[in-house]
């Protein structure tokens, strides 16, 4: 039973210390909430360290299975991976929020001022479904080519 929740916990896990690196050293070096830098290339960065622990941890349960695994299989792991990474980055997120408060939070110019609460709620909530909905898309498209076809046989 431990090994099954091992993949997803240890892959969710390097997703979310890879985002909280990306935070912490990109809001030291670039201080402007509106830059590229975390408008841009940060959402990239996460999609794309997302597909790829999605994708090392599917292969990590190839190798401890010591075969393919199917594609409800490889689809289960890679959601659960992504339920992990988006649990732990808003837990993440509230604790960067207690810490330094809003201020890291994008405002875009011209926008209507909204209560803190409420754009909190909406920001932990986006982060939280989108790590699930792209997960499910992103392990979709990985288990398509990763998953064992009827007929398949070991090599």
């Amino acid at each position: 039973m431990t090994s099954k929740l091992s993949i997803p916990i240890k892959y969710g896990l390097l997703i979310t210390a890879g985002v909280m690196a990306w935070v912490l050293v990109s809001h030291q070096v670039v201080t402007n909430t509106q830059s590229l830098v975390h408008t841009l290339i940060g959402p990239i960065f996460f999609n794309l360290l997302q597909f790829s622990m999605i994708y090392l941890g599917l292969k990590a349960k190839e190798r401890e299975y010591g075969d393919k695994q199917d594609f409800k299989k490889n689809l289960k792991t890679g959601v659960a991976i992504s339920f992990v990474y988006g649990l732990t980055a808003a837990l993440f997120f509230v604790g960067v929020v207690a810490a330094v408060g809003t201020r890291w939070m994008p405002n875009p110019p011209g926008t209507i001022a909204r209560p803190t609460t409420i754009v909190l709620a909406q920001a932990f909530a986006g982060l939280f479904i989108g790590s699930l909905v792209l997960g499910l898309i992103y392990s979709t498209v990985i288990s398509f080519f990763l998953a064992k076809r009827p007929g398949e046989s070991v090599d």
